[in-house]
């Protein structure tokens, strides 16, 4: 299980929330409020990431800022209130929306993969959509010798998976527009109505033999060559790219 689905709500949210009125605080007598309030936010939105849903990581990133407004307690001009969204943008790209982002990948979950599918050392592994790093953890876990790469498209979100995972590459990118050739393994937890668009994507660039894994949900228009089940009802789908059709 991920560590961050173990502290217990509403914690997060209070240890946010206090720990940016601290930061907002000490600034306030070294530097501007308004600079003060970019950087507090900036904490509150980095940490709704250990939100476990979407309400619960507004509710982490609002909580500051909304107290603040209520509370009039800093005189900061009308136009810094849109700091919050800004920095929330950062972290939640729009064009991510559509996909699934910080949907972390348990820490469990890719255990038996290597049995189901063996690769070769130095075998090329790519978490499409890599948010903090989880699922990245979770296939060194599977395959320690494997060249492991990650792209996501939030640069906080790149940033801290950089830090998380320094043993593999993880670059800031649009996991769709990514070329996927040349891996022998392709990861990605996303939602069912994109996997229509991974499996397409799979089959036009994935060479035959490789793979591509899915957490949870399934590739329609694609056979699954095996499957783990997790506890909970998840389900690890495993799919074998084809021969190329004449």
């Amino acid at each position: 299980m991920n560590w961050t689905s173990r502290i217990p709500w509403p914690l997060p949210a209070l240890l946010t929330w206090g720990s940016a009125w601290l930061l907002f605080a000490s600034l306030q007598r070294v530097i501007a409020p308004v600079w003060a309030l970019l950087l507090a936010c900036a904490l509150a939105a980095v940490a709704s990431v250990l939100g476990s849903n979407w309400w619960r990581r507004g509710l982490i990133a609002a909580g500051f800022p909304l107290a603040l407004a209520l509370t009039g307690w800093a005189s900061i001009p009308a136009w810094a209130w849109l700091v919050p969204l800004l920095l929330l943008l950062a972290v939640y790209p729009l064009n991510a929306w559509r996909d699934a982002p910080v949907f972390p990948t348990p820490h469990a979950a890719l255990q038996g993969l290597a049995g189901q599918i063996p690769l070769a050392p130095g075998a090329r592994v790519l978490d499409a959509g890599c948010g903090l790093g989880d699922g990245l953890m979770a296939l060194r876990r599977a395959y320690p010798q494997a060249q492991l790469e990650g792209v996501e498209w939030s640069w906080p979100l790149r940033l801290l998976c950089g830090l998380r995972c320094p043993w593999a590459r993880v670059r800031r990118a649009d996991m769709w527009e990514s070329d996927w050739s040349g891996y022998a393994l392709v990861y990605l937890f996303q939602r069912p109505e994109t996997m229509p668009r991974a499996a397409g994507k799979a089959l036009a660039e994935l060479a035959p033999g490789a793979w591509l894994v899915s957490l949870e949900f399934a590739a329609p228009g694609l056979l699954p060559q095996a499957q783990l089940r997790l506890p909970g009802g998840r389900v690890v789908w495993m799919y074998r790219i084809p021969e190329k059709a004449d």
